[in-house]
């Protein structure tokens, strides 16, 4: 690749990821309602999304040697720790360094 088109490249990737940040704003200005639908995925779609990593991120999970337990272990351990403190960044903080410790331990 060039450096023109390198640059014509950074520039188009810029003006898109401008683009996608400033039309809800054109779209929905301040003071006026949104639609129903977009207030309903506005609620409901940060969940699915969470749920959609957790299944891409335990997809080959279950077919090694240890058959997801470190995974399991992990997610129990996030669990706990968010139903105790209800605190979000301490559990998952908390259950990616017990993960790591297993994966480089014990497992």
């Amino acid at each position: 690749m060039t450096t023109t088109q390198s640059i014509i490249t950074i520039l188009i990737v810029v003006f898109g990821t401008i683009l996608t940040r400033a039309v809800p704003f054109f779209v929905f200005p301040d003071g006026k309602t949104p639609p129903a639908y977009i207030r309903y995925l506005g609620t409901v779609l940060p969940y699915a999304v969470i749920g959609l990593l957790v299944v891409y991120c335990l997809k080959d999970s279950f077919s090694g040697s240890f058959h997801g337990l470190p995974e399991l272990i992990a997610i129990l351990c996030i669990a706990v720790i968010h139903k105790w403190k209800k605190n979000t960044l301490l559990s998952i903080g908390a259950g990616t360094a017990i993960y790591m410790m297993l994966v480089q331990v014990l497992f």
